[in-house]
């Protein structure tokens, strides 16, 4: 297989105007994370052409669409907005493809899911009436999961960036993703207590999160095989008083927490756990990645532990230019200068996108769905390419922690 590199060219224009986020959010969080406030909290789900950008038009005025799949409001509204940033980013690098000999601008169409599994059946339908050629997204694995069925059924490749759950993938042909999974992320993350000496362990989760749950599920199955679960809570949707369950956590004396939770919920969870007089430390996954977070627990920012899927030391020299650019491209909007995971998940998903667009050498969403089983891309994440489950095959993660109110880069961890 050929291997393709993703082309990294520096942005010398950054428009200023950022797309407004389509739909209305149930408990909206749009404040959270990177979030614009300019970003349209009461206008409808349906999908939206970006205008983030002027973009070139192609020879003739052929356009492709290609669709964007995330919350932009909800529990999750934060961290979406986060992934499309990367994807908006990606598309001005990167606005046009040549198919067949004819120049294509990409346009891309935002779906807001609202961090909900029924309103993301709704996304995803629109996106298939806007004709497009395929999908990126989603941030949180259940409204991937519910809108799967959508993508597979109309035959138009979906590519998730961060959305971690198996069952994003399993039994659909057209669901992709960029990312690793739970079941090495809970891996990850029970080795890692492990090796900072913890013997018990306690998880909390939240009851009908597919993300929360699932990756709770691998953590306790990692740790099981050396340690003890000493005590299993869970917290409904929307909750924001845990101190029951963090009281009956408390009386078991676990030598460390993993609370795999929201944006919105984790500073709520490790303040309450503090103020409680909690000490050990408390573990999650990549969603708490997110500097509200550390904004939001104030002086409780000891002993934090997440595992994510990027970091600026850790590229190489093309890399190093989507993190010039990004930043200038995040500031120039009004964002903090600080790099998510999931913002190059979400810019390497875009082109890995279109790389399968110009290895097809067709606008048919099916053809595109066949080149994406054989390409191979270097992108900012690292290697990309894709298993039989279509599944990325990347085997390291990077273990964070908190220090003087940003998060600073451990190690990197591989699970054979």
């Amino acid at each position: 297989m050929k291997k393709k590199v993703v082309s990294l060219m520096l942005c010398t224009a950054l428009t200023a105007a950022m797309v407004s986020g389509c739909g209305g959010g149930d408990n909206a969080s749009s404040s959270e994370g990177n979030t614009p406030a300019t970003d349209d909290a009461g206008a409808s789900n349906e999908a939206t052409d970006s205008t983030d950008a002027e973009q070139p038009a192609a020879s003739g005025g052929n356009v492709i669409k290609v669709g964007v799949f995330e919350p932009q409001t909800g529990e999750n509204g934060g961290g979406g907005l986060q992934e499309v940033y990367g994807i908006r980013y990606a598309n001005q690098e990167r606005p046009t493809v040549t198919v067949g000999g004819t120049e294509y601008t990409i346009q891309l169409v935002e779906a807001d899911n609202k961090s909900d599994k029924t309103e993301a059946v709704t996304a995803a339908q629109s996106l298939i009436s806007e004709g497009v050629v395929g999908v990126l997204g989603s941030y949180g694995s259940g409204v991937s999961i519910a809108a799967g069925e959508i993508f597979k059924e109309a035959q138009v490749p979906a590519i998730g960036c961060s959305c971690t759950n198996p069952q994003v993938t399993e039994g659909n042909d057209y669901y992709f993703r960029v990312c690793f999974l739970d079941p090495f992320q809970g891996t990850v993350m029970a080795n890692f207590a492990k090796e900072e000496g913890a013997q018990t362990a306690a998880i909390i989760t939240q009851l009908g999160d597919d993300y929360s749950s699932g990756l709770g599920a691998f953590f306790k199955s990692a740790f099981s095989s050396f340690g003890e679960i000493v005590a299993e809570e869970q917290f409904q949707t929307n909750q924001t008083d845990f101190k029951a369950s963090l009281t009956n956590i408390k009386d078991k004396n676990p030598e460390v927490i993993f609370a795999p939770s929201s944006i919105a919920t984790a500073p709520l969870i490790i303040k309450q756990a503090r103020e409680l007089g909690i000490t050990c430390p408390i573990m999650a996954g990549d969603t708490w990645e997110n500097a509200t977070i550390i904004e939001n627990v104030g002086e409780y920012t000891q002993d934090i532990y997440l595992s994510t899927f990027f970091d600026e030391d850790g590229v190489d020299e093309a890399g190093a230019a989507f993190i010039t650019g990004f930043k200038e491209y995040l500031t120039t909007n009004g964002q903090s200068d600080i790099i998510p995971a999931v913002s190059a998940l979400g810019y390497d998903a875009y082109n890995v996108l279109i790389d399968a667009i110009e290895a097809a050498d067709s606008v048919e969403p099916t053809a595109i769905r066949d080149a994406l089983t054989t390409v191979e891309t270097t992108g900012v994440t690292g290697a990309i390419s894709f298993n039989e489950n279509g599944d990325a095959n990347k085997d390291m993660a990077f273990i964070k922690t908190v220090e003087d109110g940003s998060f600073k880069f451990l190690k990197t961890v591989t699970v054979e």
